[in-house]
């Protein structure tokens, strides 16, 4: 039996998490992890047997040790803050951590689980996006211990697999193209935050749905697939694939392609890292009965911009992927609550990434600083814009 530590339980990974090990008895949860939503951290602790938990709010963990006693969970161990959910990542009891935690604030949990030689079943783009310089050593030493659950990255990992390195010509990224992927530049200035968060192909919250529609999640792919797989910038591509049945492919050297199909459904990549390096049960329906034409066509940089600044972000290296990653949380935010227009999203971050000057990644507190500063600094840029 494997066991696992899932942290970011209540998110969209998460959830499809708990669903691939309840259909799995060779699978175990051991520990979760969330923010602040301690009613489903509690259901969820009783459902799959959890022996301890841990909540970034404070709050929310001193609500939940004052309830777990009315839902018979009174041996239930609690842990608070960033500390108490940095040490699930370090458990001694998983086998496995599944990083499933959003934002910036997934960085230390991640750096902290490969420093103790974990296996990260890894879904928290923002972290390697922000953090790459950091992680690189580790993945240098043993590039399986991170496994990605990202559908793409996914793909590219499994096409990898009794290949060489040396041996890859192109990493090609599939993108559905997103919500809007049909719409006009002037028809996208309109847009409001009910349009963006309905996805053609998959159900993902709200922060990642609103950065498919724009591209900029293709963005931060570009450069976690930087990081995870050592290939440089010129060498990721990225194609638009409406169908999201073949998930990436890899071009080598001699001209050949290989490809990763299957129904789009994030349980599959999960299962795929979860029992690494074998495969589970399967978790989804057969491709071949639902199997139609496979289409490709190239992204228009023009209608969406947010695609070229991973490449730019990345290429300038240092701090500026964290700082373009974190710009992006604040400013879907700002979409998401009325406050700017779909178009400001790119508008704002291109100005960010043209004025910031960027520093050397030396250890997390050097990005701590400077997504400080930078927080002001977008704020002030967002109120003296008027939006």
């Amino acid at each position: 039996m494997k066991t696992i530590s899932l942290l970011g339980s209540t998110g969209s990974i998460g959830k499809h998490c708990l669903e691939v090990v309840a259909q799995d008895p060779e699978l175990k949860v051991v520990a979760l992890a969330a923010g602040k939503d301690w009613q489903s951290v509690l259901r969820q602790a009783k459902d799959f047997g959890v022996r301890v938990v841990a909540f970034w709010d404070e709050e929310a963990a001193s609500k939940a040790e004052s309830e777990k006693h009315a839902l018979g969970l009174s041996r239930l161990e609690i842990r608070a803050s960033g500390e108490g959910v940095e040490s699930l990542a370090t458990l001694e009891d998983a086998d496995i951590v599944v990083h499933a935690i959003p934002g910036f604030r997934g960085i230390r949990p991640l750096l902290s689980a490969l420093a103790r030689g974990k296996k990260v079943a890894f879904a928290g783009k923002e972290a390697l996006v922000s953090a790459g310089d950091l992680v690189a050593p580790y993945l240098r030493k043993d590039r399986s211990l991170l496994i990605p659950v990202d559908s793409e990255h996914s793909a590219i990992f499994q096409c990898l697999q009794g290949e060489r390195l040396e041996d890859v010509d192109e990493i090609i990224l599939t993108a559905s193209g997103g919500a809007f992927r049909d719409r006009t530049l002037d028809e996208m200035r309109a847009i409001t935050k009910e349009e963006a968060l309905c996805h053609p192909t998959w159900k993902m919250g709200p922060k990642v749905t609103v950065d498919s529609a724009t591209l900029f999640n293709k963005t931060l792919e570009v450069i976690e697939a930087h990081h995870l797989f050592g290939v440089g910038y010129e060498r990721i591509r990225v194609v638009i694939h409406r169908e999201s049945v073949i998930h990436s492919m890899v071009m080598f050297r001699d001209g050949s392609v290989k490809a990763q199909l299957a129904v789009p459904d994030m349980k599959l990549p999960i299962s795929y890292a979860l029992h690494y390096p074998q495969r589970g049960e399967r978790p989804v329906p057969k491709l071949w009965p639902i199997l139609g034409k496979l289409s490709f066509e190239l992204p228009d940089t023009e209608r969406f911009p947010c695609l070229t600044l991973g490449y730019e972000a990345g290429r300038i290296g240092g701090t500026a992927p964290c700082v373009l990653s974190y710009a992006d949380e604040v400013l879907v935010g700002e979409f998401l609550a009325g406050r700017i227009g779909f178009l400001d999203i790119y508008r704002i971050l291109k100005k960010v990434l043209d004025m910031y000057e960027p520093r050397e990644v030396t250890c997390v507190e050097v990005l701590e600083e400077e997504v400080r500063r930078m927080d002001r600094v977008i704020r002030d840029m967002l109120l003296v814009s008027g939006t």
